[in-house]
């Protein structure tokens, strides 16, 4: 990989694990799905301008932004609302197996057994962080963030029928769609929506900023680019960084700590995770 490309991938890592510490400060003013739901205006805002509706597939383009978007990002920044930024990040990375698995049962695709051991890694390490006894009051919060997780495999199924349609494409309209989505399950869920906008400081405006422009439209740009260029197996280990950011940030801004428990499954789920991305079929 070219030098700038090789920043590029880091830089992706860093900024979806930082989101995850951004969202859970934010998170200290807005509800999850409101959160969410500002997020997705703001991306759309940016980028609706300049990407125009794909035809004739918009109405599958609604039901994948219900699923891998307002269900999904509902899902797991409702669990991260009970928990560490840290845990939450660590949990994510069932996406992987959870992925290969859905590719396995749709698509056919072949996992080896390296990857199947692989994923039984990830899952004993995901066993070993939810059954940590400090995390005993937020096992509902816990499963939220796995069922986001494994929400997230079923809205890559969708989007691959799609075909190529092109990752900016995809980016801008499934906000476009997501966005009122995710408001309308806000209106419903949560309240005081209108009060707590009003009252939102510049920090948390900045958060939001940072959640729908950074982590969404350029964290997802330099992605799209990335697998452009490269085939999925020579990326898809730059994201094994993504938990030790988000690890890492919470620590550092959120003050929150971690177990020998939950750091020895981390470790065993992102091994797994390595195993089964490292050692991918490379797919362009």
């Amino acid at each position: 990989m070219k030098p700038l490309d090789v920043f590029f991938a880091i830089a992706v890592a860093v900024i979806w694990g930082m989101g995850f510490v951004v969202a859970k400060a934010a998170m200290d003013h807005f509800p999850p799905i409101l959160l969410m739901a500002l997020r997705f205006t703001v991306t759309a805002l940016c980028l609706v301008w300049f990407f125009k509706p794909p035809s004739g597939i918009i109405k599958d383009l609604f039901w994948v932004a219900l699923v891998s978007a307002a269900l999904q990002y509902s899902l797991t920044f409702t669990g991260l609302k009970g928990i560490d930024a840290s845990t939450a990040a660590l949990l994510v990375q069932l996406e992987v197996p959870f992925g290969l698995l859905m590719g396995y049962l749709v698509f056919k695709d072949r996992i080896s057994v390296l990857q199947f051991c692989g994923m039984l890694m990830t899952f004993f390490g995901t066993l070993m962080i939810v059954g940590e006894p400090s995390l005993a009051n937020s096992l509902l919060h816990m499963c939220l963030v796995i069922a986001g997780a494994f929400t997230w495999s079923v809205g890559q199924v969708m989007l691959k029928r799609l075909g190529d349609v092109g990752g900016f494409i995809i980016v801008t309209w499934v906000a476009v769609l997501a966005t009122p989505q995710l408001f309308i399950a806000s209106f419903i869920i949560e309240s005081n929506h209108f009060e707590l906008i009003r009252t939102a400081s510049f920090e948390i405006w900045m958060a939001v900023a940072y959640l729908g422009l950074i982590m969404t439209a350029l964290g997802y740009a330099m992605w799209y680019h990335l697998l452009g260029r490269y085939p999925v197996s020579r990326v898809m280990p730059f994201l094994l960084l993504l938990p030790v950011v988000a690890v890492t940030g919470g620590i550092v801004f959120l003050d929150e700590t971690m177990t020998t428990k939950i750091l020895a499954g981390g470790v065993m789920s992102l091994i797994g995770v390595a195993i089964v991305t490292i050692r991918s079929k490379p797919q362009r």
